[in-house]
């Protein structure tokens, strides 16, 4: 089956149409400036990117120009949207609702809309490709993919905060976690890779990007996030800063004269990586500076990769052991150096790192030595595939 796969931001609309027996994706790209001016990128996977700079006044118009791209008799992948068997949509958050993905119907939007608090300048943007969707290809089945849902099997004592339970009953104020496609396909794939029985596993994924999580997972099933009810907590991000000391966000808004708004923007697009060292929130650019003697940068790093770390420290203890430890997304894919710089704390769990196959960028492998007790593995992260395989599952009632 054909899978067309939206990820619908505000001004933005990322797309791929992928075929989900063979994995292979036919076209990606990206609609940009929505609501600006405009801009499409368009890439089949037998051909060369092309950009067109046609208005695009809102994301229904965005979702008409990707279907006419895609059917285009010149440079498109389909003779007809017939071929498309089916809309899988990436929606950030399904609170306590949704513990797995749906096929989509008003209902479903309700309850997407009911969690629209809860990710306020993501829900309304997945919720507008939706809509697009479903006027532009009103007999095509669709499904929405929630970023939470894999995370829905944790227990109470690793989703309650320590907080007055009112505020769980009324508002459902709790740990979510998030990047759970992500996670959930990279445990899977962690398991098949490590040759791990996957009734009786343990495995911590660590998906390091701009925007970063670690999971602890258990048979197969989240036991444990570091993201909360919000992607800010857990561990320092590119522009995120994590755990902190909930008094600071009152004594730094007293002292600058800053509204609680405008605090949560220091902490979610002013902070992290990006902050500590005033440089970028680009690991590549924090490597180079590094290397040219800025200590602020330096530190960063290694702020990073501590926070890293501990949380892998701690989730080996929460499972009582792990199996084996993965690393995914752009960060933990492609350098070598911050893999090297946390798996150096796994002394004590018998951890031993191949430093040549540590080096390869990219590619599924295992990084740690055969004599290693743990084995540590890189897993390039598939989160649109993972989507158009449970799209397609859902529909063809696999």
């Amino acid at each position: 089956m054909k899978v067309l796969v939206i990820n619908c931001g505000s001004s933005s609309l990322k797309y791929q149409l992928i075929d989900s027996e063979t994995g292979k994706a036919l076209v990606s790209g990206l609609c940009e400036r929505i609501g600006i001016d405009g801009i499409l990128n368009y890439k089949p996977a037998d051909g060369e990117k092309l950009v067109f700079n046609d208005p695009l006044p809102d994301h229904k118009v965005a979702v008409g120009n990707v279907l006419a791209a895609l059917t285009n008799p010149e440079y498109g992948v389909i003779k007809s949207l017939d071929e498309i068997g089916a809309v899988g949509h990436r929606v950030v958050h399904g609170g306590e609702t949704f513990a797995e993905s749906v096929i989509i119907d008003d209902g479903v939007i309700k309850a997407i809309e009911d969690c629209n608090d809860l990710a306020p300048l993501h829900n309304p943007a997945n919720l507008i490709g939706i809509d697009a969707c479903r006027q532009l290809m009103p007999s095509t089945p669709e499904v929405a993919v929630f970023d939470t849902a894999f995370h829905q099997t944790m227990p109470e004592k690793a989703y309650l905060y320590g907080l007055p339970h009112e505020y769980y009953e009324k508002y459902k104020v709790r740990r979510y976690g998030f990047h759970g496609t992500s996670h959930s396909y990279v445990s899977k794939r962690t398991i098949d890779v490590a040759g791990l029985d996957p009734d009786d596993s343990k495995v911590i994924v660590c998906h390091l990007g701009n925007g970063a999580s670690v999971s602890a997972v258990r048979n197969g099933k989240s036991v444990d996030t570091s993201m909360g009810l919000t992607p800010l907590e857990g561990l320092v991000m590119g522009t995120r800063s994590g755990d902190i000391d909930p008094a600071i966000v009152e004594f730094i808004a007293n002292k600058e004269n800053l509204t609680l708004s405008e605090m949560m923007n220091v902490l979610n697009k002013k902070s992290g990586v990006y902050g500590m060292s005033g440089v970028s929130s680009d690991f590549r650019d924090l490597d180079k500076a590094a290397r040219e003697g800025n200590e602020l940068a330096q530190s960063a790093v290694e702020v990073f990769c501590y926070r890293v770390a501990k949380y892998v420290g701690s989730y080996a203890a929460a499972m009582n052991g792990v199996d084996a430890i993965a690393f995914t997304a752009g960060v933990g894919e492609n350098d070598g150096k911050v893999r090297k710089m946390i798996c150096e704390h796994f002394g004590y769990l018998g951890i031993s790192i191949d430093s040549e196959k540590n080096s390869i960028r990219g590619e599924e492998v295992v990084i740690s030595t055969p004599d290693s007790k743990v084995k540590v593995l890189v897993i390039p992260t598939n989160e649109e595939y993972a989507i158009a395989c449970e799209t397609t599952a859902l529909v063809e009632g696999k």
